[in-house]
């Protein structure tokens, strides 16, 4: 969703950046996680990616303005965390490769209680604890 509400020229902007901003000013706050953060800079930046990628300093504005919004907080790990990843893993074993990118969010969605993911993503349907919003749908 980061993606697409960053560039404009993306077919999916305008609905991705309205619930991002919707999102920033909600009462109740908008989680996002480092890896999240990090694979948006990986991205956004990537001239293989992109046809237009963005300047790193660009794309870390975009990323700092948004945590700095009074509505969204880091999502982090907590001591539970080793615990809710076994589960996890053990309820879903064929999770791997490229899917424990995906993994690591949901594992911490989890141990914090949050169930509902925004994102284009459909990989974290593959997480039954999950409910998947499609900004863009």
């Amino acid at each position: 969703m980061l993606l697409y509400a960053a560039n404009e020229d993306f077919e999916f902007h305008v609905p991705c950046r309205q619930r991002l901003d919707d999102a920033r000013r909600e009462p109740s706050p908008t989680f996002i996680t480092w890896s999240v953060c990090y694979e948006f800079l990986r991205v956004a930046t990537h001239p293989h990616v992109l046809p237009s990628p963005q300047q790193p300093a660009n794309a870390w504005r975009f990323l700092s303005d948004l945590l700095n919004s009074p509505g969204v907080e880091l999502l982090v790990a907590t001591q539970r965390h080793a615990a809710v990843l076994a589960r996890t893993v053990e309820e879903l074993p064929e999770v791997c490769g490229n899917q424990m990118h995906h993994l690591h969010i949901a594992v911490l969605m989890r141990e914090h209680g949050i169930s509902r993911i925004c994102t284009r993503d459909a990989g974290f349907r593959r997480f039954p604890f999950l409910s998947v919003i499609d900004p863009a749908a």
